[in-house]
């Protein structure tokens, strides 16, 4: 067996004496672990230091072979239309998506899609085709949209910040109706379907997962009452369990529970101030012009809502050269530092931790070889001690 084989089966074997060696409400599932895939050039951070990856479908695919032989379970593909901020070449998400599910066995994997720019019933299709092709491990990230002039560009109109909202909760419950029912029928304000039956179903049951972000009321709200998933910005650990807090709550009214992933950028060095060495290294040649374009686009997005406020209201400069606040996460220094930070994570209701790295093939493997068993021996002693 190759030393990946043995990294996956000896976190895999960990994981199971977790789930199974507690009981009672104490325990908590491992936390997943999903990385942001590098479909869209100029890497995960908008910096002109050197990033050691690359966009294309080769490089792409041992990339995720590396991945779930390591400890990842999740993959998310980047959905961008056109040039900007950094971003010159772009993959399509979907197709990509696709291309990676029938390069691996194990590995699920997440596309990110734009309501507005798709028809539910038409990803509905492609979704349980991708899902059948991958023997159930598909899932989707529906985007409600910050980049205005993805939109225009194509023709489209720009709604008003909740409009976008609402527009993807009706999207959302299109998908879920089509993948669950039989002559499903919906007459809502931006969608209409008539007595459509999708034949075959996806794979998984009841449907693919459904993942989506945002940080607005309208965003919280929407994830309440039908998402999956919630992927939060990076934010500190206090941040992160009044979210978490928040959600929760407020899906309970519903009769639901929502699950958390939490955007993380990893700098795991033997050092502590080696790793914070490369982060002041990565800020230093940061692409001033792209990082700046970036952050007045997506505050002018945020400031459309009522409350004025979205994902990146409160980002600094430096937060958004990592796009998703990244950095504010603080997964960086070393591998037991890293693992005991995201154990805290754990226990304030992240239960996914999305990565991005700097040089990929290098650090995913460092990641799972030297991070994630930590992590594992963490989570069992908590287990222990909740038994």
């Amino acid at each position: 067996m190759s030393d990946h084989g043995k990294t996956a089966q000896t976190t895999q074997s960990t994981a199971s004496t977790l789930s199974t060696s507690s009981t009672g409400a104490a325990a908590r599932a491992p936390v997943k672990f999903a990385y942001w895939v590098p479909n869209v050039s100029g890497g995960l951070v908008v910096s002109k230091i050197e990033q050691r990856t690359h966009w294309g479908i080769d490089y792409n695919r041992k990339l995720a072979r590396l991945a779930e032989d390591n400890g990842f379970e999740y993959a998310l593909s980047q959905v961008r239309y056109m040039a900007s901020y950094g971003a010159e070449y772009q993959h399509e998400s979907t197709s990509f998506s696709l291309a990676l599910l029938l390069a691996t066995e194990r590995l699920r994997v997440i596309a990110a899609v734009h309501p507005g720019l798709w028809h539910p019933g038409v990803l509905a299709k492609l979704g349980a085709t991708a899902d059948d092709l991958s023997s159930g491990r598909f899932a989707v990230n529906v985007v409600s949209g910050w980049f205005k002039g993805e939109f225009t560009a194509l023709g489209e109109p720009w709604l008003d910040h909740d409009e976008r909202y609402r527009r993807s909760e009706e999207f959302i419950r299109a998908l879920r109706g089509i993948w669950t029912e039989d002559h499903f029928s919906l007459r809502g304000d931006f969608y209409r379907i008539n007595d459509f039956t999708l034949k075959p179903k996806p794979v998984q049951k009841p449907h693919p997962e459904i993942f989506q972000g945002g940080n607005s009321k309208a965003a919280r709200q929407m994830a309440a009452r039908v998402s999956d998933w919630y992927f939060m910005n990076g934010n500190s650990i206090d941040g992160v369990r009044a979210q978490v807090t928040e959600i929760q709550e407020l899906a309970a009214r519903e009769g639901r529970r929502v699950k958390f992933g939490l955007n993380a950028f990893v700098i795991a060095r033997d050092t502590e101030e080696e790793a914070k060495q490369v982060l002041r290294d990565i800020i230093a040649h940061a692409d001033v012009e792209a990082v700046n374009g970036f952050g007045d686009a997506v505050r002018q997005a945020g400031r459309a809502s009522p409350e004025r406020e979205g994902m990146w209201a409160n980002s600094s400069f430096e937060d958004l050269v990592q796009y998703n606040d990244g950095f504010r996460t603080g997964l960086i220094g070393t591998p037991e530092q890293i693992a005991r930070r995201i154990v805290a994570y754990q226990a304030a209701g992240v239960d996914l931790v999305l990565t991005g790295f700097l040089h990929y093939l290098e650090e995913v493997e460092q990641f799972g070889k030297k991070v994630l068993p930590i992590v594992r021996e963490l989570e069992a002693d908590e287990a222990r001690k909740a038994a």
